[in-house]
């Protein structure tokens, strides 16, 4: 508070002013970040007589014998990983606000924090398989070459719950290709109903009992492109009708699944059945191989993936879901620029699915993240679930709720 008085409280008339009042501003100010020493003070105490000493064990730490607390842990890992700040540019800050911190004990800090994170992870991840209908999608990334200077394509697959459902959640895997069989591994003996664009990787998980979910948003981008390139009255057309089809999605968005089935089935799929039949009949009437023809191929050739949607209310039109949570990658790699190894690139994924998670369930990361990291250390592996974005509250929260039951 900054006060501000008159330098002189006489009046002209000669008599003394007196105060009657005040106006109160406000300005927003900024402290650049701020370190401080936490000590941990521990007495000894000793018994004079027989020489016995005790003394209080320090509290578990997530790094053994490390300087970092769980605050300053979560700090780098969201400047990182949410807000995409590479570790060099981290060292740089940390250096104006006076204290010099090594990019490379920053990146240990990294590596050491994504290992205690990912028992987190992986019950995440049992707890998106435990759905019925999933999304999928994958990008590329690019990860350095062992034993190599140069960098190579690797690849990120997202898996996330749908917008239905009452988990919001998701994960991601690094894996150094696109080969179908990091998909199958990752899925394991999963068999929902699986969103994904026409990517060949999935299909072998298709002939083993999961069903191929299409991606109507995919089908409208390739008429949108068409009319974008020549004003195609054909595209137009079919953007229309597909038009319908989300008009119906926008009404049903906040039913339950049931009234969304039942909607879907009165308004969607009289659109749909005529929208079938006229691409078919229009199919016989462009060339082969032309940019019309080719647009229309990929969505009747992807019509029985395109349409299930309509005969459950659980299934989402298209995947634009998982597309959302792949987009902090894409801002993140134009950042980082490359992972320096699959070891790596798998901790950045860890990690990077429990903060987009945490987001997910409307959690500040960082505040999700400090707090998980401090009681990490001392959760009994029987519990580790209630450390989960979807599951998690604060350690104050938790204790009264525990005291009320």
């Amino acid at each position: 508070m900054i006060r501000h008085e008159p330098d002189n409280t006489l009046c002209a008339c000669g008599c003394q002013l007196q105060r009657i009042g005040e106006d109160v501003s406000e300005k927003l100010d900024y402290t650049p970040g701020v370190f401080t020493v936490e000590q941990h003070v521990r007495g000894k105490w000793a018994c004079r007589q027989c020489e016995t000493l005790i003394q209080a064990p320090l509290p578990a730490q997530v790094i053994d014998k490390g300087i970092p607390t769980a605050g300053l842990l979560a700090h780098v890992m969201v400047a990182k990983f949410a807000d995409h700040l590479p570790l060099y540019r981290q060292e740089k800050i940390f250096g104006r606000a006076g204290l010099a911190i090594a990019r490379s004990t920053l990146a240990q800090w990294v590596g050491q924090t994504g290992v205690r994170l990912q028992p987190l992870v992986d019950a995440l991840r049992e707890a998106v398989l435990s759905k019925g209908v999933i999304h999928a999608d994958e990008t590329p990334v690019q990860m350095l070459a062992p034993g190599k200077k140069k960098t190579h394509r690797a690849y990120v697959w997202a898996y996330s719950t749908t917008p239905f459902s009452a988990l919001d959640a998701v994960v991601y895997d690094l894996s150094p290709s696109r080969a179908g069989e990091h998909a199958r591994n990752f899925l394991g003996d999963w068999n929902g109903k699986l969103v994904c664009d026409d990517f060949a990787g999935y299909k072998a998980g298709f002939e083993q009992g999961i069903t191929d979910i299409g991606c109507m948003a995919h089908a409208r981008r390739k008429f949108f492109d068409l009319h974008v390139a020549n004003k195609s009255q054909l595209a137009e057309q079919t953007l229309h009708s597909i038009g319908g089809l989300y008009e119906v999605e926008r009404q049903a968005r906040n039913m339950s699944n049931e009234d969304r089935w039942r909607i879907r089935q009165e308004l969607a799929v009289p659109i749909s059945k005529t929208l079938h039949e006229w691409m078919l009949a229009q199919r016989d009437l462009v060339p082969n191989g032309s940019a019309t023809a080719k647009a229309l191929d990929y969505s009747l050739k992807r019509w029985v993936a395109l349409t299930p949607y309509l005969d459950d209310g659980a299934v989402p039109i298209d995947n634009n879901q998982v597309e959302n949570q792949i987009r902090p990658w894409a801002l993140g790699w134009s950042n980082w620029l490359f992972a320096g190894s699959l070891r790596s690139g798998k901790r950045a994924a860890a990690i990077m699915s429990l903060i987009q998670s945490a987001r997910m369930n409307g959690h500040d990361p960082y505040v999700y993240l400090k707090d998980v990291l401090m009681r990490l250390p001392t959760q009994r592996a029987s519990e580790i679930g209630h450390l989960l974005p979807h599951q998690w509250m604060p350690a104050s929260l938790s204790r009264k709720s525990c005291k009320r039951t």
